[in-house]
């Protein structure tokens, strides 16, 4: 653990901060390039319907994130927090109870897709137009696949928790590239031909390819070297260990379902103008979130170093850590927000050649990109919170951002301006929560320094 106590305690903040965020950021951004993948090569076969199908299934795995987050960001979480208070017995036993958590929650979530199937691709705006395409590539990425897929993101969170973020990306990035290349292979008509349920049959392949190698590594490279354990003998209910999951774990996980709401509701009004709407739609947002991918990257990878120094009492290094990566969000995506200003129409026409899709999405895009520097900020406070087991506030501006903020603004401005207007919602939620966000992480930390000791 020396090299782990180096990293967290005393190696030069810059250093750390980067040796922690660079493999996550480059994790996030190729699992966001996978991804996008989908949406790519689906995109070649020039066909609308096959298009907004990985558009409207896109809300599913967002759904995914609910279980990822209440039991990977919940429990590293907590892990992080043991470590700094030396607690290092707790932490194996709390990363037991998150992985079969999970696992329990992955394979309800499995059947609850099974079982239903109709009435939920109706929910996420499926038509007689796109049930068929929507189905099959939902069979494969979601039916399907729901447990690994969901099992290598906790694995990944729990790795990161005791600093090996390099090791934690491997595994991620490992299981993105191999979708993209299955992909071509499986979807487009000089290979295999499967089209859009080629995409999900790649999907599901990749994420067992990455849960394999995260259950390789914990159980034979890492073995004796971690405190990631999946023994379930010390799977524990005690009241400390839930509360310490659950305490983080569940407003991470209702702020994705709150996103997963979001994302329905905009696919909902742009199914209204058909397939070739939910297609732009859908390509502009998968755009975005590479820029997602990177502020992800940034304040996810630093979650361990801020839990780490909360719970050790180190305040002043902690809050250092969160300016520093502020500034390195700050820049990377106002840089991000000229580009895809700037090169809209080119970016969407590199995803398909329908002229009416490029149409749209581009303005859509632009609304989009203008969100971009202020959710660096907002993403940022919100893994603080995280990191500091301070899951209400965190669930407090997941509600702000999508209930008070964001789909009001999707209301008033399709009202406004149809279709176009959508794309512009999450700037005007976004600069707000922006504001609130500033002020509140001021007002913690001057409480935080003011005390000698931080609780778990």
């Amino acid at each position: 653990m020396d090299k782990k106590k180096e990293l967290f305690e005393t190696m030069p903040l810059n250093k750390a901060i980067i040796q922690l965020v660079i493999p996550n950021i480059v994790g996030s951004l190729v699992m966001i390039l996978y991804n996008l993948a989908d949406t790519y090569f689906v995109g070649l076969l020039n066909d609308p319907v096959q298009t907004s199908a990985v558009t409207l299934i896109s809300v599913l795995l967002l759904l995914f994130n609910a279980i990822n987050n209440l039991f990977g960001v919940g429990t590293s979480s907590l892990m992080s927090r043991l470590l700094g208070a030396k607690r290092e017995e707790d932490a194996k036993n709390a990363s037991a109870t998150g992985f079969y958590l999970g696992v329990v929650s992955a394979i309800a979530f499995t059947v609850i897709c099974f079982v239903f199937k109709t009435p939920i691709l109706h929910l996420l705006g499926a038509d007689a137009t796109t049930f068929d395409a929507s189905y099959r590539y939902m069979f494969w990425a979601v039916n399907v696949g729901a447990l690994p897929s969901i099992m290598n993101v906790v694995m990944g969170y729990m790795i990161k928790s005791e600093g090996d973020a390099l090791r934690a990306s491997i595994g991620t990035i490992s299981g993105c590239i191999l979708n993209i290349i299955l992909d071509p292979i499986f979807v487009l008509p000089q290979f295999l031909g499967m089209g859009v349920e080629g995409a999900g049959l790649a999907t599901f392949i990749s994420n067992c390819f990455a849960f394999l190698y995260f259950i390789q590594l914990v159980l034979i490279r890492k073995r004796g070297k971690t405190i990631v354990s999946l023994n379930p003998r010390r799977v524990t209910f005690e009241g400390y260990i839930l509360k310490g999951i659950a305490g983080v774990g569940v407003p991470a996980s209702i702020q994705n379902i709150l996103n997963v709401v979001g994302q329905t509701i905009l696919n909902n009004f742009a199914a209204a103008f058909g397939a070739t709407a939910i297609a732009a739609i859908g390509i502009s947002f998968r755009l975005s979130n590479i820029c997602f991918g990177l502020v992800m990257g940034l304040s996810q990878g630093v979650m361990p170093l801020v839990s780490y120094n909360y719970a050790s009492g180190n305040i002043t290094r902690m809050k250092q850590a969160t300016y520093k990566t502020l500034k390195m969000t700050a820049c990377a995506l106002i840089a991000a927000c000229i580009f895809y200003v700037t090169c809209s129409d080119f970016l969407i026409s590199c995803f398909i050649e329908n002229p009416d899709v490029i149409a749209i999405g581009a303005v859509v895009l632009k609304g989009f990109a203008l969100a971009m520097p202020f959710i660096g900020i907002d993403f940022v406070g919100v893994g603080v919170f995280q990191a500091t087991g301070y899951g209400r506030m965190s669930l407090l501006f997941a509600i702000a951002r999508k209930i008070i903020l964001e789909i009001p603004f999707l209301f008033l401005l399709n009202a406004i301006w149809p279709l176009y207007g959508l794309g512009f919602a999450q700037f005007c939620a976004e600069f707000i929560l922006a504001i609130v966000s500033s002020v509140v992480l001021r007002r913690l930390f001057k409480g935080w320094e003011s005390r000698s000791t931080a609780a778990i």
